[in-house]
């Protein structure tokens, strides 16, 4: 088979694994943040959560203002040069290796997802400046071990790597397992590395309102957490100023000024270094 049959052969095995039938969170997550890669099911449920708590939007949008200034505190504050991003997403604006590349030509970053809508995505991750290099793994959050390993392959896993998880770890229902797996994904990075972790927090009505609709919608349920279930995520690693914190607020600078940010947001974050 030529290389060309091999490439629709593969797109095709991709593409008929996206179920467009139920609600998918990529999907969802990139229509709050007026991405185009979705269909009517996400956007009737969309529709549906912003009637229940308009809040969601601001949360979509917050936290990906905050994974911009995250990794620019990273790479300007910090020297870090390799990123090691789970739970990707679908491409938008301003993604990792774009923010990271943009202040260090020269940064590495890997994506890892499992999702085959985002796999279909994938090309739109990999650009990247001559002095850098980016990757997407096809793997899972649940087998951190073999992440490592695929990710050595582009990052040097005997320097700092910045782990970034980001709106992801609320789809591991046990809150004891989403720590275990974040413990074995830093155990494998060396001192000087940093965990940069963002979640929905069950800190309001609207927003526990908004995840029982949604896990009700038959997508793949998603388990908002308390501030303290967000910062034991931190256990054992130095936080950065200001701690575990809305994402609003973490570090805010003035070019979020896309519109005015909410004060308050159902979204908690931090940035952790390992010592």
């Amino acid at each position: 088979m030529s290389d060309t049959h091999s490439e629709l052969a593969a797109t095709a095995e991709i593409r008929a694994r996206i179920d467009t039938t139920t609600p998918h969170s990529a999907r969802f997550w990139n229509y709050f943040v007026g991405g185009k890669d979705h269909y009517e099911v996400d956007r009737e449920i969309g529709d549906q959560i912003k009637e229940i708590f308009p809040g969601l939007v601001d949360v979509a949008h917050a936290s990906r203002l905050f994974l911009g200034r995250a990794v620019r505190h990273l790479t300007g504050e910090h020297g870090i040069r390799q990123f090691l991003d789970i739970g990707t997403g679908l491409p938008t604006a301003d993604n990792t290796h774009e923010v990271a590349q943009r202040a260090a030509p020269d940064a590495r970053i890997v994506y890892v997802d499992n999702d085959p809508i985002v796999l279909a995505h994938a090309n739109a991750l990999l650009t990247s400046t001559p002095e850098g290099r980016t990757a997407y793994l096809d793997a899972d959050l649940y087998a951190p071990d073999t992440v490592l390993e695929a990710a050595a392959g582009t990052l040097d896993l005997s320097r700092p790597v910045a782990l970034i998880i980001l709106n992801t770890l609320g789809h591991v229902a046990d809150h004891d397992q989403a720590r275990d797996l974040v413990r074995r994904l830093m155990a494998g990075l060396p001192s000087g590395s940093y965990l940069v972790i963002s979640d929905s927090t069950a800190t309001s009505e609207g927003m526990i309102a908004a995840s029982n609709a949604y896990n009700a919608s038959g997508a793949t349920p998603y388990h908002v957490r308390s501030v303290e279930e967000i910062a034991g995520f931190f256990e054992g690693l130095e936080l950065v100023d200001p701690g575990v914190t809305q994402v609003t607020a973490w570090r805010p600078e003035t070019q979020d000024a896309t519109g005015p940010a909410p004060l308050s947001v159902d979204a908690y974050c931090g940035v952790g270094r390992k010592p």
